[in-house]
């Protein structure tokens, strides 16, 4: 009898073998960590793939205005399951006072600031020639256009017109001796994939994700400014996954909380190297 969790097993699956690929390709590697949902599933999935062991260093870009709870959730995740944190900051953007909402900066001028140049200060500091990062296609349209395996310039640039092609599980992993590789085990997950999976493996999540009493709730999680919560009374992921099962969220983009993005604002940071 065909197990009912037969599509998250084969999903789960295709991200162990592209972590171990991963893994196996590449000598300076290391994991994106936001504190979300996907990047949490895709942690659960590291130890899973290493057997309760991640091999690698975990990055988180912290922009010092994330909610004190996703801090407080991170800190005790690295306690409790023995991560090793590798934490970046723009120090000299954070000293000079001109991040939104109190400085010059717009929304995409501070998340480019705050999370793409420090990512990329970080990589340079560190070499790592390969990150794993949470992205799903379909969670908006850019990244659609990824691969599992998706070469960067060595200004973390990415050009969406040009990325190698990926057909019966044939991977592109060796590249030019200074790319920088960007890699996507969730690629074929969905966002109710993700929420059946943290509830068939019980993966403790930010309490944000769910309604506490005032009829809203975060579906996306970014900084503190700039992110917003939807109208959503789920309380649990049983409630979020009815939600999602019965069409409730149709109508608005799961992204939508995160003002940043604007009409082309994360089209325009993703090709120049954001998450």
């Amino acid at each position: 009898m065909q197990s009912r969790y037969a599509h998250l097993d084969a999903l789960e699956n295709q991200s162990i073998y592209i972590l171990r690929e991963a893994y196996r390709k590449f000598k300076r590697l290391a994991m994106l960590w936001s504190i979300g949902k996907d990047s949490t599933v895709l942690l659960w999935l590291a130890r899973r793939a290493f057997f309760g062991h991640v091999p690698f260093p975990l990055v988180h870009i912290d922009t010092t205005y994330k909610i004190a709870s996703m801090i407080e959730y991170r800190d005790r995740v690295v306690r409790e399951w023995n991560l090793q944190l590798v934490v970046g900051k723009n120090e000299a953007v954070l000293a000079s006072g001109v991040t939104f909402p109190n400085g010059l900066a717009t929304r995409v001028e501070c998340c480019s600031t705050l999370k793409k140049d420090a990512l990329q200060q970080l990589v340079e500091q560190k070499k790592y020639s390969g990150l794993i990062v949470g992205v799903r296609r379909d969670e908006e349209p850019t990244r659609a256009k990824e691969r599992y395996f998706s070469p960067r310039s060595q200004t973390m640039e990415w050009d969406a017109t040009d990325q190698p092609p990926e057909f019966w599980n044939q991977f592109k992993t060796d590249f030019a001796p200074g790319t920088h590789v960007r890699v996507h085990p969730l690629l074929d997950w969905t966002e109710l994939h993700i929420w059946e999976y943290i509830k068939r493996e019980s993966i403790p999540t930010v309490s944000l994700y769910y309604d506490q009493g005032s009829g809203k709730r975060y579906r996306s999680l970014g900084c503190g400014p700039c992110q917003a919560p939807i109208k959503s009374e789920s309380k649990n992921v049983d409630e979020i996954i009815y939600e999602i099962r019965s069409g409730g969220l149709k109508n608005i983009a799961e992204r939508s909380g995160r003002l940043q993005d604007g009409k082309h604002g994360l089209e325009e940071l993703r090709r120049k190297g954001y998450m």
